[in-house]
């Protein structure tokens, strides 16, 4: 029986509060990436989640079974979210943190489009087709039309916004192998454990081979470690798993446009970047899109009802 709710305002709240963090994390990278490499700080980051995750696990009496037939795809994810962060992190030392942001939550179009093709309960429909169309062509305008001002940015910035799109692109195939494995029915813990040992064991080689595991021990960077650590990776999902678990994903999906709508006013606020305005333009399609794609259900649902009761 399904028992899930339409979110109320306690999670409506909630989620506005995690879509501000998730936008705020790239941002606090960015700001301290003189005092220690993206890659390294995701890194520990991950570690210390893992840590925190896995006395959960254990306060809970959840095993780690991993011969549950979740291993295989346990391997899966955590590469692919390892990846993911990798890309991230290697991003952002050639664009901006309100960029990355933007690109890497084009997640839900390459997740929809996996699912469509794997799974037949979760073809898309014409509502979310449209969504889709609209993401990609912002962003080929944000990459095509992007003016002379981008030039003023450090590094290159649409490698760094091609990477975005690349951790995008392995962020939704990873929401791919958990909804059509064994992962489905796993315990949500189970499989943020296996992403995070992925991301710790796969970032912090990366950091050593790469000589970006240098730390400058700064107020700024505790700060800022523990914050990713106890915040982003470890409180944050928590609670989106729980809000998963009591409330339709399909309506709390409608709210992950704002996670890069607040990464773009954070880099703007904190780390006076520069929105250019072919990058906006091409935002705006996005971040429509996002709902479109993350919400189809509830957009067509809304505008059947007001199509009735004009």
């Amino acid at each position: 029986m399904n028992t899930r709710l339409d979110p109320d305002a306690k999670a409506i709240t909630l989620m506005v509060v995690l879509c501000a963090i998730w936008g705020m994390q790239q941002v606090v990278l960015k700001a301290t990436a003189t005092d220690i490499a993206p890659i390294m700080q995701i890194a520990l980051r991950s570690g210390v989640a893992a840590l925190l995750v896995g006395l959960v696990m254990w306060w809970r009496k959840e095993p780690m079974n991993l011969r549950d037939g979740t291993l295989r795809p346990g391997v899966a994810v955590a590469l692919l979210f390892g990846l993911e962060f990798l890309l991230v992190a290697e991003g952002l030392r050639h664009t901006s943190a309100s960029h990355m942001v933007v690109f890497l939550y084009t997640a839900p179009m390459f997740a929809a489009l996996g699912l469509h093709w794997k799974l037949p309960a979760e073809r898309l429909g014409r509502v979310q087709w449209l969504g889709i169309v609209l993401a990609f062509g912002g962003l080929a305008w944000a990459f095509l039309g992007r003016s002379a001002a981008a030039g003023a940015l450090p590094g290159n910035v649409l490698w760094g916004d091609f990477l975005g799109v690349l951790g995008g692109l392995a962020w939704g195939a990873t929401t791919v192998v958990v909804r059509c494995s064994t992962l489905s029915r796993a315990p949500a813990t189970q499989t943020l454990l296996y992403q995070l040992v992925g991301a710790f064991v796969m970032l912090l080689a990366g950091a050593f081979m790469t000589g970006q595991a240098r730390i400058n021990p700064t107020p700024q960077v505790w700060a800022s470690l523990a914050f990713h650590s106890l915040v982003v990776s470890f409180a944050s999902f928590l609670a989106w798993f729980w809000l998963l678990r009591h409330y339709l994903a399909s309506r709390l999906g409608v709210f992950s446009f704002l996670t890069p709508l607040f990464g773009i006013v954070f880099g703007a606020w904190l780390l006076s970047e520069p929105i250019e305005p072919s990058f906006l333009i091409g935002a705006v399609p996005v971040l429509i899109g996002i709902v479109l794609v993350s919400g189809g259900d509830w957009v067509t649902q809304q505008w059947a009802g007001r199509v009735k009761t004009s």
